[in-house]
């Protein structure tokens, strides 16, 4: 009896335990809900575990780079593709879209509101030294935030610590500093919506085709990090992919509303 029982410590567990994969992704999916939504499903279809570590878009990346992913979910298609390029990825697939917004308060100190094209937006806002609060993580929207204020002639970064507030943080924990603070910021549209705290702050630009906001779903290459499982990987991102997946994304709305809208290639 106590062989037994020894034996099954060993090796009962192993044969039982559901084995589990690293999905690296951002904190815009994960402040809008959608993983309380999607990875249920798909473990219940997979039978796998599914652990989401919710950074920015840049962070995700080197964490994969270093090992520590199996699938990626990540919004900034340039970087995805040097990952890719780099040999840190087997293959970048387009999973589902939305698009940006840009926050302000009520008042729209820096008459936002009044411009005519996003770089005339954000020259307003440099312009009249509104504050206006960045991610400053380097993550998908710190860096579309980043492209759109180039495009803008204005250099933000000589009046960090004025009017120019890099956060550091998620971008949940950055529209709380936005909001306390009467600050602009930049934001995906779901994890505005989703967000309680708006008190008196709304959409001041958005519905410019500069907004969309791509996401790319990526296999971590096993040449690079030999312990991938890729074969579980491989499976979950099929599943996204597929009619399953696809569906699980359009579904999850907020009051009729979708966040995501899917639009991976068959």
């Amino acid at each position: 009896m106590y062989l037994f029982a020894l034996v099954c410590a060993l090796t009962c567990h192993e044969a039982t335990a559901k084995d589990f994969i690293v999905l690296q992704s951002t904190t815009s999916t994960k402040n809008s809900g959608l993983y309380d939504h999607l990875i249920p499903l798909a473990e219940a279809t997979l039978d796998v575990e599914i652990r989401v570590v919710a950074v920015g878009t840049g962070q995700a990346l080197r964490n994969a780079q270093n090992c520590d992913a199996d699938v990626l979910i990540v919004h900034a298609k340039q970087a995805e593709e040097a990952f890719v390029a780099a040999g840190f990825g087997i293959k970048r697939h387009d999973l589902m879209y939305n698009d940006f917004v840009l926050i302000g308060p009520n008042g729209d100190p820096a008459s936002v509101m009044e411009t005519q094209n996003l770089s005339a937006a954000f020259g307003s806002i440099a312009k009249k030294s509104a504050k206006f609060a960045s991610r400053g993580d380097d993550s998908g929207t710190h860096k579309k935030e980043r492209a759109l204020w180039a495009a803008s002639v204005h250099d933000p970064l000589p009046e960090s610590g004025t009017w120019y507030l890099e956060t550091g943080s998620s971008m949940g924990a950055t529209l709380n500093i936005a909001v306390e603070l009467g600050a602009y910021t930049l934001s995906d549209r779901a994890t505005w919506l989703t967000f309680q705290n708006k008190r008196n702050h709304r959409i001041v630009y958005q519905n410019d085709p500069l907004l969309f906001n791509q996401y790319g779903v990526i296999a971590v290459s096993p040449d690079h990090c030999p312990k991938t499982k890729t074969k579980a990987a491989d499976r979950f991102i099929t599943w996204l992919l597929g009619s399953d997946g696809q569906s699980a994304i359009a579904a999850h709305t907020l009051d009729g509303q979708a966040l995501f809208t899917p639009n991976a290639q068959p």
